[in-house]
């Protein structure tokens, strides 16, 4: 009964948010543009990496992004209906067998490869 009433209220929350959210996994590589608030002035900053877990729940809901920036491997979490979020953009889909990829942290290179999902219609 409470739970009920906990995930209708979730939904609410998310039904007033009004946001614009792509449909995208685990796999998938993101562009995430957010808000950088530096002392007076606002920007704009692009993060593009490979989405490596999200987890859902209501508003509270994130996603974690991995990228290799300068040989290092770099990891920033993303609440989705953050408002300093200013659009999330899927570059291209990934084919993965799993929800999360934690494992993608000890690969490197050619073997950190994930497979881009083919669009092919039946002819």
């Amino acid at each position: 009964m409470t739970t009920k009433i906990i995930r209708d209220l979730k939904a609410e929350q998310v039904a007033k948010l009004n946001k614009q959210i792509p449909d995208f996994k685990a796999g998938d590589t993101v562009r995430v543009v957010c808000r950088i608030v530096e002392e007076k002035n606002t920007r704009n900053q692009a993060y593009e990496g490979v989405c490596i877990a999200r987890y859902n729940d209501g508003a509270n809901s994130t996603f974690t992004v991995r990228k290799i920036s300068f040989g290092e491997g770099v990891e920033r979490i993303f609440p989705l209906y953050s408002p300093n979020i200013v659009s999330i953009t899927v570059v291209r889909k990934g084919v993965v067998n799993r929800g999360k990829l934690y494992y993608l942290r000890k690969l490197f290179g050619k073997k950190a490869r994930i497979a881009e999902e083919s669009n092919k219609t039946a002819e």
